[in-house]
């Protein structure tokens, strides 16, 4: 008796036989040769042993792409004379490789059928991708900021004064797409967490308003630059130096004394600021006032001080030293011998040594310098011999 009316039952998709992989490659199977064909039949039996071929092969491509790509733009940055893309090509070299070695693994984890995590290791093999490009990124972004930097009268944006602010902004560009990749890779919703952080950021805000006052005054700092580093300054609250750090948070200051005063941006940014070391030329003025008396060669006088500014080793010469006649005054002819020195720190020295010398001068030539007189004159003087006066 036939069982032609017999219903067939239905099969269910955990029924159905899993397509070999060779079937789902027939072109590659077509490429390899004979000797080839049953080691390919056994790893269609085998997942596992499929993705551990896949791995593998990733692993080859990964070092001989590098090996031909990175020595391809080697020879192209050679050509050219910014340094720039060099540094390009040397940050591309780990990344690359991370790119192809863990795509392949990520290949091979799925070609691999695990029973387990298969999802969740495929994800941790792109999330090593994301933080290698990123790692790159920040390593580029400041070698390629300092290089600039270096050269920053053919990039007048990139100077020594704004690498800080500029590497902390890009960074801070790429942690955030950074972050927003990898929240995508593992599903989470990244809205969610901003509007989070928005509350959060709130709250913060008003716990720490005097940082973020001090860093907000740290960015206008390195963007109006009223000073760099190296720099000697004054400020009305009394402080004074050589500019040794500029921060996001606070301005180091290395006084006469060598001691270090850190002081925050906030304060510096509301204070007036007196750069001794600031203006169009990296020399400052100093000014020594010098009283002759009347009656001097004021000839002679302004040689003498002439040859005293133009023989000081520390006195520059160009600008040359110059003297002036200022005005009569109540007791002197008063000069000023005017010099340009280097630093600011050095200005009470350098005037101690030319003090000395024009004293030593003056004396040498017969110049007088005056100094206060005060001449007594008596009206009338008593009677010699104590005569007392009538009526006494």
């Amino acid at each position: 008796m036939n069982n032609t009316g017999a219903e067939t039952e239905p099969t269910t998709p955990s029924d159905t036989p899993t397509e070999p992989i060779a079937d789902r490659l027939p072109d590659i199977i077509d490429w390899l040769p004979e000797s080839l064909k049953p080691g390919w039949q056994l790893l269609d039996q085998v997942p596992i042993l499929a993705g551990l071929a896949i791995v593998v092969f990733f692993f080859v491509a990964a070092v001989v792409i590098r090996s031909l790509l990175i020595r391809f733009l080697q020879r192209l940055s050679s050509e050219t004379e910014t340094p720039v893309d060099n540094i390009l090509v040397d940050c591309l070299r780990k990344p690359l490789f991370t790119t192809i070695m863990y795509f392949g693994v990520a290949l091979g984890i799925t070609a691999s059928q695990l029973p387990f995590a298969t999802e969740a290791l495929v994800n941790l093999c792109i999330s090593v991708i994301i933080a290698s490009w990123m790692r790159s990124t920040f390593l580029a972004s400041t070698r390629i900021l300092k290089t600039l930097g270096d050269v920053h009268d053919r990039f007048p944006v990139v100077e020594p004064r704004t690498v800080p602010l500029l590497d902390l902004s890009i960074k801070l560009v790429i942690l955030l797409l950074g972050s927003y990749a990898l929240l995508v890779v593992w599903g989470i919703n990244p809205i969610g967490w901003l509007a989070s952080a928005g509350i959060v950021g709130i709250a913060v805000g008003f716990a720490a308003k005097d940082t973020l006052s001090n860093v907000f005054s740290g960015f206008f700092i390195l963007i109006d630059a009223p000073y760099k580093v190296g720099d000697y300054v004054n400020l009305d609250t009394g402080e004074r130096g050589c500019v040794t750090h500029i921060g996001l948070r606070s301005t180091r200051l290395l006084s006469r004394e060598d001691i270090e005063i850190t002081l925050p941006n906030a304060v510096i940014a509301n204070a007036k600021i007196v750069n001794e070391s600031g203006g169009n030329k990296p020399h400052i003025r100093i000014a020594v006032a010098v009283g002759a008396a009347y009656g001097s060669d004021v000839d002679q006088v302004c040689d003498i001080l002439q040859q005293i500014g133009e023989q000081h080793p520390e006195i520059a010469a160009d600008p040359a030293p110059r003297v002036r006649m200022r005005k009569f005054g109540a007791s002197s002819l008063d000069f000023e011998l005017l010099g340009w020195i280097l630093k600011p720190e050095d200005r009470g020295r350098i005037k101690h040594e030319l003090l000395m010398s024009i004293y030593k001068q003056f004396r040498a030539q017969g110049i007088e310098i005056p100094y206060a007189k005060s001449d007594l004159y008596i009206k009338e003087l008593p009677p010699i011999g104590g005569t007392s006066s009538p009526g006494e």
